[in-house]
This record gives C-alpha cells, structure tokens and sequence, in this order.
C-alpha cells in the first residue's frame, strides 16, 4: 500500500507572502512531500530575540527531520521589534501564518486540523502564546517550543538581555511596573489555562541566556492546569539549536528524534488519510 508520500521528493516554496505588516510584506518558505496527503503540517518561527532572525538560518537544523518524517513545514516571517511599543505584535503574525496556512491547505495538501506550532528561543515564546491565547482560525493541535523564554517578568529582573544599568534605573519607578505587567500578559507561563494544546518543551540544561528551569517550570504550571506538558532535556546543551549541531551532535541526533517521535503522536503519521 502507497504511504502517500515520498520524503525524497519534497516539493519546495519561497518567499510566499502569507500578510503585511506595517506595510511590508510577511513571507515564509514551506516542503510539502510528494503524494496525495493530506499531510500534518509545522508552522516555524524562528529566534533571535524578537530584534532579528533568519527563517532560513536560524532554524535549518529542523528542516531535515521534519521533512524525512513526511511533515509539511512552513518557516515564516514575522514583525522584528524596533522599539519596545511593537514588541509582542508578531503574535497576530504567527497567527495570520496559520490562517493563512489553513485556508491553503487544499492547495498544500495539508489537513488544517493537523498544523503544530514549532518554536526556537524568542520565536518559542511568540508560538507559545499564539497557541495559549488563539483567536478564531488560529487553533493548533501542538507546540514544540526550544529553549523558549516562558517567563518574561524573571528574565527582564535577571537576564543579560535587560542590561544591569537598566534595570537599576528603572527600579521601584511607575514605569517598571508598567513594563513588567506587559511582559506578563507576554509570559506564556502566566496564561497558561486548561484546554491549552499539548506541550513539548526542549531545552539545553546549560542554557546561560533563557535558564533552563523556566521550561521546567512551564511545564508544571500546564499539568497543574491539567494540560499535557513533556520536558526534554538537552544534557550540557547551551542556547541554540545550530550550535548543538556543532558541539553536541549525538544529542542533537537525539532530541530531532524525539520531536519528530513526539510529532506523530498529536497529529498522527504522515499517511493517515492519504490514499
């Protein structure tokens, strides 16, 4: 019986406009395997702490073990922050990529009740809370969120991203409570609810830029909220999934298998419905 698809003969797209933001176009490039599907789908967002980013660079290392998994994927675009009033706009852009997504979805042979989320670092956070807080249209079945910063109030207090000098000046002032009642309503840990979709939360236990305990921590605020949290642990893994690559491969081999293991469970195998 045909599987429905054929790893070695996936079909490629670049540079599809899927929306605008402030007047410039948002893009992402997307693999669908060959076959009749409809296959389960992946909408990536990539990291680099919400000021820049590549959807071609920064999150390759995936691109591979979904693709051989016969998993469609589309590695998007979204609003990169200028100043502190935008952050936490490309949101509304991950969810107008799944829209998006789902309204092709015939025209990419995919099953839009089948799309996960997938997140690296900054882009784990904004996948994180697009699925937490969904607007109509925007629901996925899964999110695998990578060293993701799920607590924004925490890092802001203790992380090198808010230089020291900052954080000092703005101490016990209006404006620091203005600032960090935003960054909660950012902090996937703090939106947590029952009905949220499933949880796979990767992580390098040496992380020095987004600590490690924080998506320990998320996952138990979603079991005690009664929703489904797995945490894997990278062993020695610092930030970034390209430099796993270099100085962890055997780990790196490791934690591809269990996302693409962790994959086909909530959405199912790639030949489910195929004909």
């Amino acid at each position: 019986m045909s599987t429905g698809f054929s790893a070695a003969r996936p079909r490629a797209f670049h540079d599809v406009r899927y929306s605008h933001a402030n007047g410039a176009p948002l893009c992402f490039d997307a693999s669908i395997p060959e076959g009749v599907g409809p296959f389960p789908a992946a909408v990536i967002v990539h990291g680099g702490g919400w000021v820049r980013g590549d959807r071609r660079v920064d999150v390759a290392p995936l691109f591979a073990p979904l693709t051989h998994a016969g998993i469609a994927w589309f590695s998007i675009d979204y609003r990169l922050s200028s100043d502190v009033s935008q952050f936490g706009g490309a949101i509304n852009d991950v969810e107008a990529a799944i829209r998006y997504v789902k309204a092709h979805a015939a025209e990419y042979r995919i099953d839009p009740g089948r799309i996960a989320l997938i997140g690296e670092s900054a882009g784990g956070q904004l996948a994180a809370m697009a699925a937490l807080e969904p607007k109509p249209g925007g629901e996925v079945k899964a999110v695998v969120a990578l060293y993701a910063p799920t607590d924004l109030v925490e890092l802001a207090k203790t992380s090198e991203w808010a230089p020291k000098e900052m954080r000092e000046s703005l101490a016990g002032t209006p404006f620091e409570q203005l600032i960090l009642a935003r960054l909660a309503q950012l902090s996937p840990i703090d939106n947590v609810k029952p009905g949220a979709p499933p949880f796979l939360l990767i992580h390098g236990t040496a992380d020095a830029l987004v600590p490690f305990h924080q998506s320990r921590a998320m996952c138990e605020k979603m079991t005690e909220a009664g929703a489904t949290c797995r945490l894997y642990a990278v062993h020695g893994g610092g930030h970034g999934i390209r430099w796993w690559e270099a100085s962890h491969p055997r780990e790196a081999a490791a934690y591809k298998s269990e996302m693409v293991s962790w994959l086909n469970e909530q959405l199912g195998p790639p030949d489910r419905h195929a004909s």
